[in-house]
């Protein structure tokens, strides 16, 4: 049986914040915690928690900052992904886990994946849904190892110069726009429902997740964490060895198959890669069952502490 709890830690910085989210299973099972990312909600994961639970983990889905209300600072500086990530490791602390397995999806795996590669003695595993590895992604927009080189700089300047992958990101020059959060939620939602149609989500699937982020105050915070990202982050971020499951979909319109393909080369640990063919960025929501499986299938060959 689900359950909605709240979960408050103290932040140097920020104070206290109140993280809202859902578990499911024993409590003395092995934990995982799942992350989702931009535009959705702990809701996300609601069939995995289901199958989670059933084979004795304890999971927990997490609305992050700036989707909790009360974990919601106003600043853009306040969404910079070590923060992102502290929450995260100050969450699993205040729960009493050691050690646990990681899931994350898009902006979600974007923390999954630094808390995996700078804390990794912290995970038993990370499964991460369509976000390659930030360096692969970053290197895969600039066309180059050179990460001095700034993204908007090659969105904006190189035209018909730009990579697949570039092209895939135009996006974030617009979600990056202060107030591009106004345009959105204009019209009803027009612009926010419009875009998850075109990625791939259904109005059914869409429905929850507008419904929490369908007011000015929250869909700021979660286009805060695309305003406060830049290379700095990544700039040392290098390989994990955690084992790593990598979940992909051909049919992702947002990252393409360059950065994809690339992350096995900052894996170091055990790696699972696994393409799910005609699939939209919503991987999720579209083959929750799969999911599900392959999830289940990675987290139960490193559940000992010694693996």
């Amino acid at each position: 049986m689900t359950k909605s709890v709240e979960i408050a830690i103290e932040d140097s910085q920020f104070g206290t914040l109140v993280f809202d989210a859902i578990t499911e299973g024993d409590p003395n099972g092995r934990p995982v915690i799942l992350l989702h990312g931009f535009p959705q909600t702990s809701q996300l994961w609601k069939s995995q928690l289901s199958g989670l639970a059933q084979a004795g983990y304890f999971a927990i889905a997490i609305d992050q900052r700036g989707y909790s209300p009360r974990a919601r600072p106003e600043s853009i500086e306040a969404y910079r992904s070590e923060f992102l990530t502290r929450d995260i490791l100050s969450i699993a602390d205040t729960l009493g886990f050691d050690r646990f397995h990681l899931v994350g999806h898009d902006w979600g795996g974007v923390v999954a994946w630094h808390i995996a590669c700078r804390h990794g003695d912290r995970l038993l595993s990370v499964n991460i849904l369509s976000t390659p590895h930030p360096v692969a992604l970053a290197r895969a927009i600039i066309g180059s190892d050179d990460l001095n080189v700034s993204p908007e700089e090659v969105l904006l300047e190189r035209g018909d110069l730009l990579t697949d992958q570039a092209k895939r990101s135009s996006y974030m020059e617009f979600f990056r726009r202060e107030g591009s959060e106004d345009d959105l939620l204009a019209n009803e939602m027009t612009g926010l429902k419009l875009l998850l149609e075109a990625s791939g989500l259904s109005q059914e699937m869409a429905a929850p997740y507008l419904k929490v982020l369908g007011n000015k105050a929250a869909l700021r915070a979660g286009l805060n964490w695309y305003r406060a990202t830049d290379l700095s982050s990544i700039q040392d971020l290098g390989a994990t060895k955690v084992p790593t499951l990598f979940i992909w979909s051909t049919g992702d319109i947002a990252l393409g198959p360059d950065p994809a393909y690339a992350t096995k080369s900052y894996v170091e640990g055990p790696y699972r890669f696994e393409v799910l063919e005609g699939v939209s960025h919503w991987i999720a929501d579209e083959v929750p069952d799969k999911v599900t499986e392959l999830l289940l299938g990675h987290i139960g060959t490193y559940n000992s502490p010694d693996k």
